[in-house]
């Protein structure tokens, strides 16, 4: 199956994502700008006042995608640092099928940014995409749970209101 045929059925189905990746092959097809809403996540969570890019990846819950080759990763990655999508896994990793279908996502969880899988959206009720090494993907941020820290404007004013 290729990146770019899943594109236009998620099109057609009028549920586009912004990339469509097969990360054996390293095909990789933008559907959308990051500036644009996609549609594959429930309710509001598409518009939430940031970048929220959401990648459709090939393969199956049942084999993990990141025990094969990850062609075209270092060009994704390098495309989300560019629009400053934090490198790190905030929610940890995702659980297997099905116990991933289960799995509540947690909006605290969700407004720190980062990457999470499919099953670890709020709301979703989707398992994908199943147990994947996400320490592949992000590297050791793979699962900083820490605060971010405030931006120094903000603390000058919070501060200086006290």
């Amino acid at each position: 199956m290729s990146a770019k045929s899943v594109a236009q059925r998620l099109i057609q189905l009028k549920r586009p994502a912004h990339l469509v990746w097969n990360p054996v092959s390293g095909q990789i097809v933008q559907s959308l700008p990051p500036t644009r809403a996609a549609c594959g996540l429930p309710g509001e969570l598409n518009r939430h006042g940031r970048v929220c890019v959401q990648i459709r990846v090939l393969g199956s819950v049942d084999e993990p995608f990141t025990e094969s080759k990850l062609d075209g990763l270092d060009d994704i990655l390098a495309w989300l640092d560019s629009w400053h999508v934090p490198r790190r896994w905030p929610a940890g990793p995702p659980l297997p099928y099905p116990s991933s279908v289960a799995e509540q996502g947690s909006l605290r969880v969700w407004a720190k940014g980062g990457h999470f899988g499919n099953s670890q959206v709020p709301g979703t009720r989707e398992g994908d995409p199943g147990p994947i090494d996400v320490h592949r993907i992000v590297g050791e941020h793979a699962e900083d749970l820490s605060v971010p820290r405030p931006r120094e404007g903000r603390e000058q004013t919070a501060t200086a209101e006290r």
